[in-house]
């Protein structure tokens, strides 16, 4: 099984860009704090690129940007490739098959989902309504 769970920040603003057949493609690197500091104090981290599909990759470039904290599940794909001095290179990937944003609004993240014009089908662009709490009349008695 090929499997990786990694929770970071992205190191830059994510790139998106499209296939020659119109296929979304969103690339980002995170930095990963390891979980234990080295002998002299210092907490580690490792950097990861992450390549993500379709909407998924569209959602990222949407509403990510540089130091969004995201959890990303996926599996590890390894490359090999020659560079620009002829030195046969490896690079390690993460294949994003879910991303979830950690990052709030009010954290400076991106916009917000409800901000956000939907697309309407008479062509317009009306804006989301933010859902609304109703009261709830507690009498004591359980439901069930």
């Amino acid at each position: 099984m090929n499997k990786v769970f990694l929770i970071g920040n992205l190191t830059r603003d994510p790139e998106l860009s499209e296939t020659s057949g119109g296929v979304s493609v969103c690339h980002f690197a995170i930095a990963v704090n390891r979980s234990y500091t080295s002998s002299d104090g210092e907490r580690q981290t490792d950097f990861f690129n992450v390549t993500a599909w379709r909407g998924l990759a569209d959602n990222i470039a949407r509403y990510c940007k540089k130091g969004s904290k995201v959890a990303v599940s996926g599996s590890v794909q390894i490359r090999n490739y020659e560079d620009n001095q002829g030195n046969r290179r490896t690079a390690v990937d993460v294949i994003a098959q879910d991303v979830e944003f950690l990052t709030t609004k009010s954290a400076g993240g991106a916009e917000d989902f409800y901000d956000t014009p939907a697309p309407a089908a008479g062509g317009g662009t009306p804006a989301r309504k933010k859902p609304q709490l109703e009261s709830f009349d507690d009498d004591g008695d359980i439901p069930f």
